[in-house]
């Protein structure tokens, strides 16, 4: 997050007024920033959600498929984020911390 000051004049006074900025935030491949797709997570540099390729296996497609619809995607970009999603659910740590 980035703070910016602005100052403010209002009925002759002058007021300083902190601006909060939400800076975008990378993951390795993954990109979450408010102003693109509404902060869903993305595929860096893309408009591409995160949640597409799991819809994608999800729905019987494969990666070569995913990778052909959305060429801004690299494979990867994809397989990268395919690890992070395994080392989250494969952890012992994580899975201990969220569902135990």
């Amino acid at each position: 997050m980035l703070a910016t000051a602005k100052f403010l004049i209002w009925k002759g006074q002058k007021k300083m007024v902190t601006l909060l900025k939400f800076k975008n935030m990378l993951y390795g491949q993954i990109s979450i920033d408010p102003e693109i797709m509404s902060g869903a997570p993305v595929f860096a540099g893309t408009r591409v959600p995160i949640q597409t390729i799991f819809d994608y296996l999800e729905g019987g497609d494969d990666l070569e498929m995913f990778l052909a619809d959305f060429p801004s995607v690299t494979k990867t970009a994809a397989i990268s984020v395919l690890e992070m999603a395994k080392t989250s659910l494969t952890s012992e740590k994580v899975l201990h911390e969220n569902f135990a």
